[in-house]
């Protein structure tokens, strides 16, 4: 209420704030500070995020985009202006225009000879807002935390250089960037649980997309031999430090190469971020060394199997799943099989060296349902995971260009794997039948590329609005429950 009745008291005295249009500002604060020089006029704008009063006159501080910049506000060179100064709240956005010069402790400010507020803020910002640290508040109420932590924000704007650079490093390559549909009449193009909604004008359920795996297929089988989709995918599974259920996927393909040609264009890709980025190729994430150094090493997943577990390549998965349940003393009653390979995956991090990426190679052809077979070792498929700092960050395949082989590896996939719906895309292998060439195939996590990057603990760190659990009891107003949750 005594921000509605000082929004009241400012409009009536100096105007509606909410009915200017425009403030016009020729330099952000950075570029100001870049580029100062004393008595320069400048005009600048953004949020008020500290102020004090002197009697005739007052310090305050002004954030935008790029930094923050102090400004003097004195009665004599504002005139009533000066009364507006002393009604505003931190928070408010306002615009100034005034003088370069620094105080006498050398601090850059502008001596403020025009001011403007452009918005009123009609709640105060919470308590202790200058490095807010609370989890619940940053996720829920994302605005605050991009008000409060200015490394949040580069955060951010970094992960959309990292986009950037993606986008260069393949358009250099010649790939053309595509985009294919999110809604599908069929869940496909990878293993997970999709979230099921309905279209109205055809009467049918669709699934929001698993992966874009199969349309971009069937761009291959239609002439486009380098191709490239940054897209948005949706998995109905559970939350982690390194899974959300919407994130973002890099999915290209080349036609006339193989797997090994996309471990390269790993390798490149890595190194030409870190180029970009202005950082050296060895990285830190989390207290950790990454070298990102190539090449980079590989390790055997059929043969981690087969330590652990006396598993053979040409095991069936049943028996797989019979091996595993008895060497970990687990009964395979209530675990699906994906379950049991998730317990196995784990077991990589036994295995590879911590300190630089390695590629995972080797897997049963039955986990690839997608990926062709080796030439002299049917039951391993030409498919690797790069798996960086303990995550898994990418997956690709020599894709499986024969539709007679990957109908029956769809009809096995769904014998196998519980979780899925138990349709096959015939629209898919329609397309394969009019031939698709040889071609190599690469899914990116961008997420968990940016989390490595840029040293971020959790997934939710570098995803401006993840989806949360609706908290009933906080009112449309306010964050005062939340705060007292701590």
């Amino acid at each position: 209420m005594e921000y509605l009745e000082k929004l009241k008291k400012i409009s009536a005295e100096f105007g509606d704030p909410f009915l200017e249009r425009k403030y016009p500002k020729p330099l952000s604060i950075k570029e100001i500070l870049q580029e100062f020089k004393e008595t320069k006029e400048v005009k600048l704008a953004g949020r008020l995020i500290s102020k004090r009063e002197h009697g005739k006159s007052g310090f305050a501080h002004i954030s935008d985009y790029s930094g923050k910049l102090q400004v003097y506000a004195q009665l004599d060179r504002l005139g009533a202006g000066y009364q507006l100064f002393k009604e505003l709240d931190v928070g408010d956005i306002v615009g100034v225009g005034g003088e370069l010069f620094k105080t006498r402790t050398g601090e850059p400010t502008v001596f403020l000879n025009e001011l403007k507020l452009l918005s009123k803020a009609l709640r105060p910002l919470p308590e202790k807002w200058h490095g807010l640290k609370n989890v619940e508040i940053r996720y829920r109420q994302r605005c605050l935390d991009l008000i409060a932590n200015p490394e949040v924000r580069e955060v951010f704007v970094k992960r959309s250089q990292i986009i950037s650079c993606i986008r260069s490093f393949f358009n250099r390559a010649n790939y053309t960037e595509v985009e294919t549909p999110m809604l599908h009449p069929i869940a496909g193009g990878a293993a997970g649980a999709p979230f099921i909604t309905h279209h109205n004008a055809t009467d049918c359920d669709v699934y929001l997309r698993v992966a874009p795996e199969l349309y971009l297929k069937r761009l291959l089988v239609g002439g486009l031999e380098k191709i490239y989709e940054i897209n948005r995918s949706f998995r109905n599974e559970g939350e982690s430090r390194r899974h959300s259920p919407e994130f973002t996927m890099l999915e290209a393909y080349c036609a006339y190469q193989d797997y090994e040609y996309m471990m390269k264009a790993c390798e490149d890709l890595f190194s030409h971020l870190a180029e970009q980025l202005g950082l050296s190729l060895i990285l830190e994430y989390q207290g950790r060394k990454i070298d990102l150094t190539p090449p980079w090493g590989r390790i055997s997943f059929a043969q981690v199997i087969k330590k652990e577990f006396a598993v053979e390549c040409s095991d069936s998965p049943d028996i797989v799943l019979e091996k595993i349940s008895q060497r970990l003393n687990l009964t395979s009653k209530g675990l699906t099989r994906t379950q049991i390979l998730k317990l196995c995956e784990e077991l990589i991090e036994k295995y590879y060296p911590k300190e630089k990426p390695v590629f995972i190679v080797d897997f049963f052809t039955w986990m690839s349902p997608l990926a062709k077979k080796k030439k002299d070792n049917p039951y391993i498929a030409e498919r690797f995971e790069l798996f960086v700092a303990g995550m898994e960050v990418a997956n690709a395949y020599s894709e499986l260009n024969d539709p007679i082989e990957q109908e029956e590896r769809f009809k096995r996939q769904l014998e196998i794997e519980e979780e899925l719906p138990k349709e096959i895309d015939r629209s898919f292998l329609l397309s394969l039948q009019y031939g698709m060439p040889p071609a190599a195939g690469l899914g990116i996590g961008i997420d968990r590329l940016v989390m490595i990057f840029l040293n971020q603990p959790s997934i939710k760190d570098v995803i401006l609005f993840p989806l949360l659990k609706p908290l009933q009891d906080v009112d449309a107003h306010g964050l005062e429950d939340i705060d007292e949750r701590g």
